[in-house]
């Protein structure tokens, strides 16, 4: 069936090729203007993509790294009959994402809508803009003051699940990060305990997994990109049994809290602390119920669409970014020393929660996780579709063009970053700041659509690594040239971070 249906599509796309594309002057046009910016020979059907189909995961990136250094400082490939403008200046990122106008994802975000439908990850126009501004007030700092007794309790769950690996031969730490940062984003969006960290064979877990490495697949895969055949294929359907887990589980939750925001109508007692202190606790879902009741109606798929894109964003990329300075903390514990004496200084060998004011304190800390996410920037790279002509580097990009902003090559260019390689904490100094370019530096993106989630994300690694750092001395078995690299949809070690850990030895309070 499969081997069918790809010939199908074959001559569906040869036949588009040869003969509707040219005849469309405007896509005629943009094939001209296209076709001046520098990159690798297309194909029919494929375009630049077949050494990507045969390189492993860890070798896509030295090949998106070779392309880069040949073309640079940007190139044009082809994603099936689709152009990709590839870049990584932080001039081209300013043009691009600083605009008003080009808001619109790329193209292979539709690949997430089956997944996240149009929430505010994949959204655009109207809806984009009365979700954003209705889920900006979620992110209050009061609200955020409020969930850090949550990084707390799921961080002192972290901290004991780790003693097991006192004494070990060395462990994957990204399981352990992984589950407590699902554990976290699950109660603070939505208020329900998952319990990921006690229950370690979570279907939930393992089917966003999945999705994400099948998402990926299909992403570079042109001929699996019409739904119906994407559907026919053994990874469509491994894809919708994963599917069902998810929003299943998503249904529920949802169902719940919606059922527990009536009775509250029904029951308020007056007491409006205790009842304003309970939504803070659920402030992400429960605003989104309250608002589909008093005004701005939101569908129950509306719902799960927003709480899927914060559980999907919220914990894979803090799950990366911990283990990442996990791993950077481990290979250079002279900074490793230097955070810990800041903890110290903090909290005088106390192993209380840290609370908001302790977390701004943590400036050191501040500086290994933006030098961390430098390095290795959660999300490597972005993409956003061009609604006019836009000029880079004296190149026309035409209207309607995919344009792929690469972070992870961004972040190491050396006139921003001199010896980008290195792993240098005091690159985020103020004074070594100040006079970077605005857009040398875009982990959470940048512009109007920027991470709306950041503070909440900068929180919550903050207080997990303190507890890590006030407990636990590491080291990291693997040296930095030996970890391969995944730039899928989040930036991940291929074989995760192998730690070997020690208890510290003051005491505590």
């Amino acid at each position: 069936m499969e081997a069918a249906t790809l010939l199908l599509l074959a001559a569906v796309f040869i036949a588009a090729f040869l003969f509707l594309y040219p005849r469309d002057p405007v896509k005629q046009r943009s094939l001209e203007l296209i076709n001046k910016i520098p990159g690798p020979k297309g194909y029919p059907i494929v375009g630049t993509v077949i050494p990507f189909l045969f390189a492993s995961r860890h070798e896509k990136m030295l090949l998106l790294e070779k392309r880069l250094a040949t073309y640079k400082p940007m190139y044009r490939a082809w994603l099936g009959s689709t152009p990709v403008v590839n870049t990584c200046r932080p001039e081209h990122a300013e043009i691009l994402l600083n605009s008003t106008k080009h808001l619109d994802k790329s193209m292979t975000y539709r690949f997430l809508h089956t997944w996240l439908g149009t929430g505010l990850l994949t959204s655009t126009g109207q809806k984009w803009h009365i979700h954003r501004k209705m889920i900006t007030p979620t992110f209050h700092f009061k609200i955020l003051e409020n969930f850090m007794e949550i990084f707390s309790e799921k961080s002192e769950i972290l901290v004991k699940k780790l003693e097991k690996e006192i004494g070990s031969q060395g462990f994957d730490v990204y399981p352990y990060i992984t589950r407590c940062a699902l554990d976290i984003i699950c109660e603070t969006a939505m208020g329900t305990p998952l319990n990921a960290q006690d229950d370690t064979e979570s279907p939930y877990v393992s089917a966003v997994y999945s999705m994400s490495e099948l998402t990926l697949w299909r992403m570079v895969c042109p001929w699996l990109h019409p739904d119906f055949l994407f559907r026919l294929s053994s990874s469509g359907k491994k894809y919708n049994e994963c599917l069902n887990i998810v929003h299943s589980f998503t249904n529920k939750v949802i169902r719940e809290r919606k059922a527990d925001y009536k009775i509250s109508l029904d029951s308020r007692n007056g007491n409006e602390d205790q009842d304003l202190g309970r939504k803070r606790r659920v402030a992400f879902l429960d605003m989104l119920i309250e608002a589909s009741e008093s005004g701005t109606k939101l569908t129950d798929e509306e719902l799960r669409e927003e709480v899927d894109t914060f559980m999907f964003e919220g914990h894979d990329t803090t799950s990366a970014a911990m283990c990442w300075a996990l791993c950077m903390l481990g290979l250079y514990p002279e900074y490793q020393e230097k955070a810990y004496e800041e903890q110290e200084n903090i909290f005088q060998g106390s192993n209380r929660p840290a609370n908001t004011k302790d977390a701004n304190e943590m400036k050191y800390l501040e500086c290994v996780i933006k030098e961390t996410l430098r390095l290795f920037p959660s999300v490597p790279g972005i993409g956003r579709t061009t609604t006019e002509d836009i000029q880079l580097d004296g190149f026309v990009v035409p209207e309607g063009s995919t344009v792929h902003v690469h972070i992870y090559h961004l972040h190491r260019n050396p006139q921003h970053f001199p010896n980008p390689e290195k792993f240098d904490p005091d690159n985020f100094l103020p004074d070594r700041v100040v006079n970077r370019h605005p857009y040398a530096y875009i982990p959470f993106s940048a512009g109007p659509r920027n991470c709306i989630g950041q503070k909440f994300a900068l929180l919550e690694e903050k207080t997990v690594l303190s507890y890590i750092l006030r407990n636990y001395k590491w080291s990291c078995l693997d040296k930095r040239e030996d970890i391969k690299i995944l730039a899928e949809l989040v930036l991940r070690p291929e074989n995760g971070i192998r730690l070997e850990i020690t208890k510290r030895d003051n005491k505590r309070l």
